[in-house]
């Protein structure tokens, strides 16, 4: 089969959105406690000085009037005027695999795609396109059960709605698979499929045997277990699982691989084994390990809110670091991408009218369970 007959990700998950552009940097960080310091010297602060603080941009100002993101509890008063305590930081997924926090206010945010807001929930799998990948390697795709701040790619939903409601696949798409394989599939199996087969250019090769696609589901629910990191916790074998054999500084500033003894330095600090797979693991032509470090002791311009941080590394940073580098070994193992027999074509979805996919399953739905609030505490029509 080859790829041109394959169809796009682009059709089998329809709807997608631009991932949120923050703006600004401050109200994200490695720490929910940092960000509670940095409102309330925001809020602290007066006239112009809270101004500069801010970091107006043309979509953001101190006089912003925007409504409350939805599902959060943030306030929408102008920020000129505004006092209280900082909204409660939320997880996401700041980088490739570096989970960090974010302050869930819509006037921090230059563009938050409500959209996402509304269907992120504890059953929603978000997948991340990673455009134009440095490398064969490299993962086309990220998956994860938190909001992704990831530019430029798309992100697609799993589900249009909240609660794992109504999956975002062509319509018949199921049923289509459930005729050719002799059951239908849950959407999860089609995303598992899809993380396990996806090919250069976003191409999804699918399958009628069954017994191909049952290896290709199990690779790639493993493969999503992995990268949402929100079950029970990756282990390597026995006398692989790396370990702090040196104690990490208060403060590290540098970080160096050792291929040869397979450890990794933070200052005089050493953690070890540490696999040359996880340290060479890139996103998008991007070490994956370097960033996640840079983003937790790059130093901040003095006087920014992003210079409230930590006073020295902590001990959920070297947790963190230590479930990083398992999760990048155990991705990184060699696995076999399904070579696809008895192929489902794009052709074949056409004549069966799954494609191409109607206008309305590329838009959000119509979601509006709860009342969300508008500018200045007025009720939002949506």
């Amino acid at each position: 089969m080859t790829h041109d007959d394959a169809p796009l990700l682009a059709d089998l998950m329809p709807w997608s959105v631009a991932p949120p552009r923050l703006g600004r940097g401050w109200p994200t960080g490695p720490d929910a406690a940092s960000l509670k310091a940095r409102w309330d010297a925001l809020l602290k602060a007066e006239g112009p000085d809270r101004e500069a603080l801010f970091e107006p941009t043309r979509s953001r100002t101190l006089r912003s009037a925007v409504g409350q993101l939805p599902g959060q509890s943030g306030g929408t008063e102008r920020l000129a005027r505004a006092s209280g305590p900082c909204p409660e930081p939320v997880r996401v997924l700041a980088a490739p695999f570096d989970e960090q926090w974010l302050i869930p206010d819509h006037r921090l945010i230059d563009a938050a795609r409500p959209e996402l807001w509304r269907v992120a929930d504890a059953q929603q799998v978000f997948v991340a396109e990673i455009p134009a990948a440095a490398e064969p390697a490299d993962p086309p795709l990220l998956a994860t059960s938190l909001l992704p701040l990831l530019r430029p790619g798309r992100v697609r939903p799993l589900f249009r709605r909240p609660g794992g409601t109504e999956p975002n696949l062509a319509p018949g798409l199921l049923e289509h698979l459930g005729t050719r394989l002799g059951r239908p599939p849950e959407p999860l199996d089609v995303l598992a499929w899809t993380v396990a087969a996806v090919r250069p250019g976003l191409a999804v090769p699918l399958t009628e045997d069954p017994e191909l696609w049952a290896r290709g589901v199990e690779s790639g629910r493993r493969t999503l277990w992995l990268m949402r990191r929100d079950g029970e916790r990756p282990k390597l074998p026995g006398g692989r699982r790396p370990y702090v054999r040196a104690p990490l500084p208060s403060r590290p500033l540098t970080l160096h691989y050792d291929r040869e003894e397979e450890s990794l330095h933070l200052d005089e600090g050493r953690v070890s084994p540490v696999p040359p797979e996880a340290w060479d693991f890139e996103v998008g032509g991007v070490r994956v390990l370097e960033q996640w470090f840079t983003a937790r002791t790059a130093e901040a311009e003095p006087g920014t809110l992003a210079a409230i941080r930590p006073t020295g590394w902590t001990q959920g940073w070297t947790s963190e670091l230590l479930e990083l580098i398992t999760v990048l070994a155990l991705l990184a193992e060699p696995r076999e991408e399904p070579e696809v027999t008895a192929p489902i074509t794009a052709a074949e979805l056409r004549k069966a009218g799954v494609l191409p996919v109607p206008d309305a399953a590329r838009r959000p739905a119509s979601v509006l369970d709860g009342h969300e609030e508008g500018p200045e505490g007025q009720l939002a029509l949506i």
